[in-house]
């Protein structure tokens, strides 16, 4: 069957792509067109119209051509073919139009959507640029700082925002293809001139270098050192200055650098790895599902409330569960906060506010627990609490019932084991703030049943997470892997560096705080209270944390107390290093037998994102992660990883297993065994000159 049909029906050349499920652009779609555009050029038409079947309009490229050398003819053939018509072209959009799919779009002369449709070139996402001349076209049409604005957040508009920025010129009410010809034969009528976006000039107030550099640097905060979003700005400005062919030529040669730059691959990673993770290996395709109408949420602090409203969002009743009725009423108002900031953002209608709020139901009784689908648990992280909790669900909820703990590392088959009822309970790990982080850990435990896990990676999606599935261990995948990470810090800041030195090696390198902030932001305290349970032995050595103990002892927590590793402006919260963190750091050194040196920025980067590495394949080796490109998708949606460098396994490919083999092995000699062994299966792969993507696709 072929993907594109041409009939001219009443005057007007009908071309109709039919590439499900989403229209992609894919070769064939390509050619259809082209073919379309070039056979209506000599028929008995008077205008054209560009509609899609099914769902959506052309909803972006074909992902099964990604990484392949170009098939012809190109997208920006295409485009030209459309622009260049001697007949009026009308693209009709429903659904999504999206990356090359605006472009076609774009190269018509007009454009008509339904109310329902949505616009966007989402290339930045994937570490690229618009490369059929979008840069060229959007601008032209909806000014300078609206193309920008469109094109570097990669996020898409309605019909109605685009129409008043000029990418669509009607929206129908009714049925598209008839509002389509009707708007054709119109432009047939009144004898409308064929618009060509690549004629027009750019006209806007933005159009000058201090508005140019002033975005760039905007840009460089928002998106740090990536390179597309900054060629972007120097596409847009090359079509306020230049000649459509003078810019397209700009567009193209800066395409070309970001699609063969290791940002964008590594992007490109991320967009698999995410739909990746959402599979789980050994689960049949055709396991039910487990029906999920209410919640309940045992809880109501910051992580409760925030979990209430991911449900509350998408219409699924919830029950909060406090243990007293002051308790309630400061969780459902810190709800109700929540949820006025996103009003006052514009986020939400007071209309809006007022129907998710009506979603959420407080309690103190367990028993109204009884007839909810699915309870989560968010309560202190101990363990012994958790059991009681869990003790208490499995003698009033209903049988069938999904009951989940939100621990962030403590053993799930324990908490599973008070209920008489193991196959139906599971980790549903949620991340602060839980209304905002887009990751979910789901954590099957030893006995969970498999339409648990099922239900559990469905809803998810249900609630717009991005889910990873992981087996039970301290810390599961994440937290765990943050062991290393954060010890490195903190023996390198012993050793001779400072907190800022150490945060600005991570941050520059992309991390969205560095560890030694993150440390300030979470609390010092809390890791200073959970060592008090440890014995000497289980603690380690002292060098560790003995810089963070000293703190907390000096009544420095970290921001909430207004100091930790560095100090707070009371106002704006901006960190300020202080000289008395060095004296703790120098008295510490001393008191450990330590002689500070100078720690250069490559060793600081290395012993950070190497501990990380070698940890996460510990990881996969025991099977807590089912594959590499999951560790990934972790520590992108979960931990400011950054996602141009594809995530921390993503990341050790590009550097080379080999080299972090060898630089862990010097490591271990240089500062220990206790801290540097590497894993049995990073030492294999660097033997066998494989990656981890290899190894992964193996399983």
């Amino acid at each position: 069957m072929s993907v594109v049909n041409y009939q001219v029906e009443n005057g007007i050349g009908i071309i109709r792509a039919n590439n499900p499920p989403v229209n992609a652009l894919s070769q064939a779609l390509r050619i259809g067109i082209q073919e379309a555009i070039k056979a209506a050029q000599s028929d008995d038409s008077e205008a054209i119209v560009i509609i899609c079947e099914g769902r959506t309009f052309i909803a972006g490229a074909d992902i099964t051509e990604f990484g392949k050398p170009p098939l012809s003819p190109s997208l920006p053939q295409v485009v030209e073919e459309i622009e260049q018509s001697n007949k009026p072209v009308v693209a009709a959009i429903h659904g999504t139009a999206l990356g090359g799919g605006l472009e076609v779009a774009l190269s018509s002369h007009y454009r008509v959507a339904l109310a329902s449709a949505k616009v966007g070139l989402p290339e930045v996402k994937l570490g690229l640029l618009p490369g059929a001349g979008g840069t060229q076209r959007t601008p032209r049409l909806a000014g300078v700082k609206a193309a920008l604005d469109l094109m570097t957040s990669g996020n898409p508009i309605g019909a109605k925002n685009a129409q008043a920025i000029n990418l669509v010129d009607e929206i129908i009410d009714g049925d598209l293809l008839e509002g389509a010809v009707a708007f054709a034969k119109n432009l047939i009528a009144t004898k409308a001139p064929i618009k060509r976006s690549g004629e027009l000039s750019v006209a806007d107030d933005n159009n000058n270098a201090e508005f140019f550099d002033g975005y760039r640097a905007t840009l460089a905060r928002r998106a740090k050192g990536q390179i597309a979003p900054q060629h972007i700005v120097s596409c847009v400005e090359a079509a306020a200055n230049k000649a459509l062919s003078d810019g397209l030529e700009v567009e193209r040669n800066l395409f070309m650098e970001c699609i063969t730059s290791s940002q964008s691959a590594a992007m490109r990673h991320m967009f698999f790895a995410e739909r990746e993770a959402a599979k789980v290996k050994d689960l049949p395709k055709d396991t039910p599902l487990r029906e999920i109408k209410s919640v309940g949420i045992i809880g109501g602090g910051t992580m409760g409330g925030g979990i209430a409203m991911n449900f509350a969002n998408v219409g699924i009743p919830v029950k909060l569960l406090e243990i007293s009725d002051d308790a309630l009423a400061r969780g459902l108002g810190i709800i109700e906060k929540n949820y006025a900031i996103s009003a006052k953002k514009g986020k939400l209608t007071e209309e809006q506010m007022q129907q998710c709020m009506s979603m959420v139901e407080g309690t103190t009784n367990y028993e109204d627990l009884g007839d909810v689908d699915l309870v989560i648990e968010a309560v202190f992280e101990n363990i012994n609490i958790k059991k009681e909790v869990f003790t208490k669900l499995d003698s009033v909820c209903k049988q069938g019932a999904i009951l989940a703990t939100n621990t962030s590392y403590q053993d799930v088959d324990q908490i599973a084991a008070v209920t008489k009822r193991p196959q139906d309970v599971i980790g549903l790990h949620f991340f602060s703030p839980a209304n905002v982080m887009k990751l979910l850990e789901i954590v099957r435990g030893e006995k969970t049943a498999d339409d648990v896990i099922a239900t559990s990676m469905k809803i998810a999606k249900t609630i717009r997470k991005v889910p990873v599935l992981a087996r039970v261990c301290y810390g599961f995948i994440g937290n765990r892997m943050l062991q290393p990470y954060f010890r490195e810090a903190q023996l390198c800041l012993i050793e001779g560096s400072t907190p800022e030195k150490i945060d600005s090696v991570m941050e520059n390198f992309g991390m969205a705080m560095g560890p030694i902030a993150v440390s300030d932001l979470a609390g010092i305290d809390i890791g200073y209270k959970a060592r008090e349970t440890l014995t000497d032995e289980e603690k380690g050595p002292a060098k560790c944390f003995c810089v963070s103990d000293s703190l907390v002892e000096m009544g420095r927590l970290g921001q909430k107390s207004g100091a930790g590793f560095y100090s707070y402006d009371p106002q704006t919260r901006q960190r300020v290093n202080d000289a008395a963190v060095m004296k703790v750091v120098e008295e510490q050194a001393q008191a450990q037998g330590i002689s500070r040196r100078d720690i250069n920025d490559e060793e600081l980067l290395n012993r950070m994102t190497f501990g990380l590495i070698n940890e996460g394949a510990k990881v996969l080796e025991e099977g807590i992660a089912q594959r590499p490109s999951d560790i990934d998708v972790v520590y992108i949606y979960g931990y400011g990883y950054p996602v141009s460098r594809g995530g921390p396994m993503h990341y050790a490919d590009s550097v080379g297993l080999k080299t972090i083999y060898e630089t862990i092995c010097q490591y271990a000699k240089e500062f220990g065994e206790e801290f540097w062994q590497p894993s049995a299966l990073l030492k294999q792969l660097a033997e066998e000159g494989k990656t981890f993507a290899q190894w992964g696709q193996e399983q």
